[in-house]
């Protein structure tokens, strides 16, 4: 029976091929990215969380308050990773926040506007910025079995968000954190220096603030 809980899910599964390693291990404000995404989740209220990890998986750290799920299968994009973490919740879930591990300047108070969205009614929901769709997003789950048509390759829920405009509920997150991507090494230094200049994105701040 569902209880209308909001899990977690963070997609951490990829090889990082234009980093050089997968990013999952990569060292952000002294933690790996992973323990860091986990960690933005758990804070903001998701339980449980669930971390999806692929390359590099026998070199992960520890990842407190998270289950790890592997993907064998990773190698065939972050659609089938994301179909994977779904797959893998508790069946009380009702919802689950995505967040990506490569964007480490996400907060808290972006999760817990998601989770308020949920309890308002909204069975999908996306984090904007400027007015442009990004993560972390909720998807309720009546919507999951259309991922297995949406989310193939490298593409996650984004097309299932577009296709269906009229379940999606767009909130904004400006002041909640930065959706900046590292994907190279230059990245990472420009998240590091967004992140000294805004020292409100750290993810542990309370959910409350959202």
């Amino acid at each position: 029976m569902r209880d209308g809980s909001v899990a977690g899910l963070l997609l951490a599964a990829g090889a990082g091929s234009r980093f050089g390693r997968p990013k999952a291990l990569v060292e952000f404000a002294g933690e790996p990215l992973v323990r860091r995404g986990a960690r933005l989740l758990v804070a903001g209220g998701c339980a449980p969380v669930h971390v999806v990890v692929g390359a590099g998986a026998d070199d992960l750290p520890a990842v407190p308050g998270a289950t790890v799920v592997r993907n064998a299968d990773w190698r065939r994009g972050m659609g089938r990773s994301l179909r994977h973490g779904l797959a893998s919740m508790p069946e009380h879930v009702a919802a689950v926040v995505v967040a990506l591990v490569d964007q480490p300047l996400l907060t808290t108070a972006a999760v817990a506007r998601l989770r308020a969205a949920h309890a308002a009614g909204a069975a999908l929901a996306t984090a904007t910025y400027d007015g442009r769709p990004g993560h972390p997003v909720l998807l309720g789950r009546g919507s999951w079995p259309l991922l297995d048509r949406y989310a193939t390759g490298d593409r996650g829920a984004r097309d299932l968000l577009r296709a269906r405009p009229d379940l999606v509920v767009r909130v904004p997150c400006d002041d909640a954190g930065d959706p900046w991507d590292v994907d190279t090494p230059s990245d990472l230094a420009r998240a590091r220096t967004l992140l000294a200049d805004h020292a409100v994105l750290v993810p542990g701040e309370s959910p409350g603030r959202g």
